[in-house]
């Protein structure tokens, strides 16, 4: 095992690794920890060389939103009304450090993020 360091490289990686996948190996196995292992070498390279982004805040939100199941005015207790909920949303409003303190700790939606500019 070595570092990742090109494209040839990273495809080799993938390779044997839903090869070793595919095999279905057994919780105490050599290819359990060849697995995590390169899972890990195949991380750093994808992020040195294909980062991502952050999402804009309103994206964030609305993506908590979806994935729990929440509707406008569930948030409105995070916002302080749910007028402030439709104008966030809509672009109107920006997030005031109140609303990014609760939305970070109600739903947990990184603080990185909410801080940013919105797109």
């Amino acid at each position: 095992m070595k570092i990742i360091k090109s494209q040839q490289e990273h495809e080799q990686a993938l390779e044997r690794i839903m090869m070793l996948m595919d095999k279905n190996p057994i919780e105490s196995s050599s290819e359990v920890d060849e697995i995590e292992l390169l899972a890990l070498l195949i991380e750093n390279y994808e992020q040195q060389h294909f980062p991502i982004d952050q999402p804009d805040p309103i994206e964030a939100i609305k993506f908590r939103m979806e994935q729990q199941g929440l509707k406008q005015k569930d948030l409105a207790p995070y916002f302080g009304g749910a007028a402030k909920v439709t104008e966030v949303l809509n672009g109107t409003r920006q997030l005031s450090i109140n609303m990014i303190r609760r939305l970070h700790e109600g739903l947990g939606i990184s603080a990185s993020v909410l801080i940013r500019k919105t797109a």
